[in-house]
């Protein structure tokens, strides 16, 4: 059978992240939410995205289809009802549809004419930019078992301080001496290849992906993911980078989400709790407005390309797009739009000739071609996102 991911309802409330990928490929607990499906399906996925991104992220269409929406995170319960899904069924959690049957003939989907199909127990989902830190807790966990069913981890090196070895799983080529484990309150995962500095001490859930490292005497708390290739030093709390970004020094970063190929200067801190205690409020996408969070912690949301400048504040509740550049002193404004360049004192646009500049030597670095496909997507969200800035 054919999978499809499609981005469903949720696309634009979970920007800036999905300006440059599919909802499919947002990261929360260990995997993307496509490596989650691929596990429990035992298939490969393609999406069903913004026809912009479909050059980078080709869909695969065959004359039947399952459709997933990519907002629903799998479990063994709801991956066993999508794999047995037949012609003219869906399966439907309150209003939404979660999978249907699909085949190359149909333009429009009526679902009048389907065998709905309820799915009443629990499942993840992502809905908003905070559920990626909110839900990481439990995400991190649901992965945990699922990589690591009867599989024995490497063992842990006796210089590790170690609390509740059984809920640590270390892969293959991963280094890690003189660190503090405790994984009382929640498991850790330590990447394949991934790297550990002395003197870190770090509370669990926590996963640290492949190649990704910690650097010398860090602090992190759960539920923290450090995807692939990224870095973290000094303090982090509750937050998920995606893969290639630098968190590397000293300096705060909680309840926050980066994209990709992001850097976050030394000594820089962000904000999670406001003064008077009161719910975060985030700039939303789709209002223009600010949309009420729930929260009582909500730091940054930074998209993919964006860097920020030593000793860098930010408010409580920022969301700071794609491809931005912010230093200098103050605070910056609690919504950066894409490529702006400045700070506290005002912002400028970041043409995309430099900006493209920057991201070559950026990801030659990491041995990644910045390559056409990739320049069409940031040319296409340098437009979208004009009405945005104001020089």
């Amino acid at each position: 059978m054919n999978y499809i991911l499609f981005d469903g309802t949720v696309r634009n409330a979970l920007l800036p992240f999905t300006f440059t990928r599919p909802v499919a490929d947002i990261r929360v607990g260990i995997l993307t939410i496509r490596e989650k499906w691929e596990k429990y399906l035992g298939y490969t996925t393609t999406s069903l995205t913004e026809e912009y991104l479909m050059e980078k992220f080709p869909m695969v269409e065959m004359e039947e289809n399952i459709m997933i929406n990519a907002s629903f995170l799998p479990n063994e319960v709801l991956a066993e009802m999508v794999k047995s899904l037949e012609k003219n069924q869906a399966i439907f959690k309150g209003e939404e549809v979660i999978a249907f049957f699909s085949e190359d003939s149909q333009e429009e989907v009526d679902f009048d004419n389907y065998e709905i199909i309820e799915y009443n127990d629990d499942c993840l989902t992502i809905e908003h930019t905070w559920d990626i830190f909110k839900k990481n807790d439990t995400a991190i966990r649901e992965d945990f078992e699922l990589l690591t069913e009867d599989r024995v981890s490497q063992p842990i090196p006796k210089s590790v301080n170690v609390i509740s070895p059984e809920n640590i799983f270390i892969e293959e080529g991963a280094k890690l001496e003189f660190v503090t484990l405790n994984a009382s309150t929640g498991p850790i995962y330590i990447g394949k290849n991934s790297e550990i500095m002395e003197g870190s001490v770090i509370r669990g859930p926590f996963a640290l992906c492949e190649g990704a490292q910690i650097k010398l005497a860090s602090k992190v708390y759960g539920a923290t993911t450090v995807g692939p290739f990224s870095r973290i030093g000094g303090e982090v709390s509750n937050s998920v980078l995606f893969a290639y970004s630098n968190k590397g020094h000293d300096g705060f970063l909680g309840n926050s989400v980066l994209g990709e190929w992001c850097n976050i200067g030394a000594d820089s801190n962000n904000s999670n709790l406001k003064n008077n205690y009161e719910e975060v409020k985030l700039w939303s996408y789709e209002t223009e407005g600010f949309a009420r969070t729930g929260l009582q912690f909500c730091g940054l949301m930074m998209g993919d390309h964006s860097k920020c400048g030593i000793n860098t504040m930010f408010n409580t509740g920022t969301v700071v797009g794609v491809s931005a550049n912010i230093f200098g002193s103050g605070f910056p404004r609690n919504f950066v739009p894409s490529f702006s360049w400045g700070g506290a004192s005002g912002f400028t646009t970041y043409i995309t000739k430099k900006a493209f500049e920057t991201a070559k030597i950026v990801m030659s670095r990491r041995n990644v071609e910045f390559d056409e496909k990739e320049a069409k997507i940031l040319e296409h969200v340098f437009e979208e996102t004009k009405k945005w800035r104001k020089d």
